[in-house]
């Protein structure tokens, strides 16, 4: 599937549950942080050494992963109201990071 694709498959089924009254920027924004702020609360705790290995517990990497693709989802729904192409997005701004930021 690609980003494309799958911001089709969200409009789609915020449109079958009529949420897109809801689905303004700020509030996918919100939503968004808030799924961060869900992410962060699996590594909160843990030392360095600890969250790098945080996948090797089979329940923790299943809430990561829920985690994680909450926060995919949110921010491919606001990228595509938004009119964002995410790729492209990113492309320019590691374009930019390598210039700003010169390898040793």
């Amino acid at each position: 599937m690609t980003i494309e694709q799958l911001a089709v498959r969200l409009r789609e089924f915020a449109s079958a549950r009529d949420w897109e009254p809801f689905h303004t920027p700020k509030n996918l924004a919100m939503a968004l942080t808030g799924e961060v702020g869900e992410l962060i609360e699996h590594f909160q705790w843990l030392t360095p050494d600890e969250s790098a290995h945080a996948m090797d517990d089979a329940e923790r990497a299943e809430q990561v992963t829920d985690e994680l693709a909450d926060v995919f989802i949110y921010l491919v729904r606001l990228a595509d109201i938004l009119g964002v192409d995410l790729l492209s997005a990113a492309a320019a701004k590691v374009d930019r990071n390598e210039h700003r930021f010169p390898a040793r």
